[in-house]
């Protein structure tokens, strides 16, 4: 299942964000929008897990969740 994260801090990489979800279960993917110019997240990027059950379980525990001064949003992608 894969997922949207919004709302993540500028300075995470895509190390960081695996980290946070395959707590929950396999990722099989992992990625962050990047600004060209500036080389640096958008403050989004996608997760992809390898079951639906741990997915549900990732977003559950983590949306909301604070990191820095805002709140990370975690939604199924469409």
């Amino acid at each position: 299942m894969k997922l949207i994260v919004l709302n993540l801090p500028r300075e995470f990489d895509e190390q960081k964000l695996e980290s946070m979800f395959k707590v929950h279960g396999p990722v099989i993917s992992c990625s962050l929008v990047i600004d060209e110019n500036r080389g640096v997240s958008k403050g989004f990027g996608f997760i992809e897990m390898e079951h639906e059950d741990d997915a549900m379980i990732a977003i559950e525990k983590l949306h909301g969740k604070k990191m820095k001064q805002s709140r990370i949003r975690v939604k199924p992608a469409e």
